[in-house]
């Protein structure tokens, strides 16, 4: 890949995990909107609840969630009593026919919760909806936090899905991040879940890290397959210190440049898909009997917070500080300061301090955008379909992008826009030419690759 056209299409674009992007989220929605929209659920839609657990016993200096360090067990508690009543809260405004399909909990680090808290936890979420009888449940872990009951709570509380941060496994790398976790503690919690008949497991891996080499990726790359996981997520790390003030901790001047980054995440992704692994998307890999290989082959992958998806529900219900939702009406944020969270569940129930609800044009721009990110490309036909005649303006960008394009990431094929093998790793890139906020100059981001 020629350094030109790394630096001309690695800038700073938004992830696209939702559309608008979250930077577009404003205050006139509120509790009072949120409620409305909850209670416009009907008894034929799904539902997929994400719970957030805002607590970590270690501060990760990589991390970019909404997280604080705590090593009592009595803040958590507290949160968690709030938790429940929020819960309750969004129970008592949904249809209680709409069945819930999907669970996800994230942080943070859900598995600080000590077992009978998460048995409780797991018994209000039952209590407040309809679960399905086939309902996955995914649950983000610390190695560091996993002891016999804990593992055996994440059983009782049925447990499908086990997602696991390694990052790196070189000590130097770790050190730098201030995650220090070794490869047999990893493996060691693979071989419990699974014991306790979990049937999938994910782990995440980090390119573009301080101190970071292709050799010692490599190396993680190859500890990592020793564990057969099913599915693989390979990340860039995002160094954002205006956000995030702990990011403040790594070094700049050890971090590796676009061009060490890009090589990096070629090595890698080669040798997962030489060892059997299916590609997902721009950052994801899969064995090709996941359920995530089977949807993308199928054209049904999704994208949501969560990143990359087979979660087809109709309405995402964020519960927890800073927790996004996604309605059919538009996004939904918690508020994100642990305190005032709590006092606001505490005193109604509801904790939304902003969102956006989302135009027709807004629809149309993220079923593209979702498309790009997914898809790598774009069918004319099925937008006017689904769209009519406002598609023609998707159509016009389209073909001004790729007739002006002089570098061959994209093209024009029959009745679709397509991206090239050339263009994949600028996927974020293309997709915000069809970002009608990005120009207003809201928000930060990460560079593209």
């Amino acid at each position: 890949m020629p350094d030109s056209l790394l630096k001309k299409y690695s800038g700073a674009v938004p992830r696209y995990t939702s559309y608008p992007t979250a930077p577009h989220f404003h205050e006139g929605v509120d509790t009072g909107v949120y409620a409305e929209w909850l209670q416009a659920i009907t008894d034929e839609q799904t539902l997929s609840l994400y719970l957030h657990i805002p607590y970590c016993d270690r501060l990760c200096w990589f991390c970019a969630c909404h997280t604080k360090h705590t090593l009592k067990y009595e803040p958590i508690a507290i949160y968690l009593e709030s938790l429940r009543k929020e819960i309750a809260a969004v129970g008592k405004l949904v249809n209680r026919d709409a069945v819930v399909t999907a669970v996800h909990f994230g942080g943070g680090s859900p598995t600080m919760v000590r077992p009978d808290d998460l048995v409780d936890l797991m018994a209000a979420l039952r209590d407040a909806f309809r679960f399905s009888d086939e309902v996955e449940i995914s649950v983000e872990m610390d190695p560091n936090d996993l002891d016999e009951p804990r593992y055996d709570a994440l059983a009782r509380i049925g447990m499908t899905r086990a997602s696991l941060g390694v990052q790196d496994f070189h000590p130097d790398v770790q050190r730098a991040i201030n995650r220090i976790q070794t490869f047999e503690h990893t493996k060691s919690v693979v071989d419990a879940v699974r014991v306790r008949g979990v049937h999938s497991v994910n782990c995440d891996i980090l390119y573009g890290l301080p101190h970071q080499t292709e050799e010692t990726l490599a190396d993680t790359v190859r500890d990592i397959l020793s564990l057969s996981p099913d599915r693989i997520a390979l990340f860039g790390y995002a160094h954002v210190p205006w956000m995030k003030k702990h990011q403040t901790m790594i070094r700049e001047d050890v971090l590796p440049g676009i061009e060490a980054r890009f090589a990096q995440m070629s090595l890698a992704a080669r040798m997962l898909v030489e060892a059997g692994y299916e590609p997902i998307g721009i950052d994801h890999f899969a064995r090709p009997t996941d359920s995530m290989a089977i949807a993308q082959r199928e054209g049904r992958l999704r994208r949501n917070f969560q990143g990359y998806t087979v979660d087809a529900a109709d309405a995402l219900i964020g519960l927890g500080a800073s927790s996004i939702g996604q309605l059919p009406q538009g996004y939904v944020q918690n508020m994100p300061a642990t305190g005032e969270y709590q006092r606001m569940a505490d005193n109604g129930g509801l904790a939304a301090v902003r969102g956006v609800a989302v135009t027709d044009d807004d629809r149309m721009r993220r079923r593209v955008i979702e498309e790009i990110m997914c898809r790598f490309e774009l069918s004319f036909d099925a937008l006017r379909a689904e769209f009519g005649a406002d598609a023609e303006a998707i159509v016009g960008e389209a073909g001004s992008f790729a007739a002006s394009n002089q570098d061959d990431i994209c093209r024009l094929v029959g009745d679709r826009f397509t991206i090239t093998e050339a263009g994949r790793p600028f996927a974020r890139t293309i997709a915000a030419v069809f970002d009608s906020y990005l120009a207003n100059g809201k928000g930060r981001h990460s560079i593209a690759v």
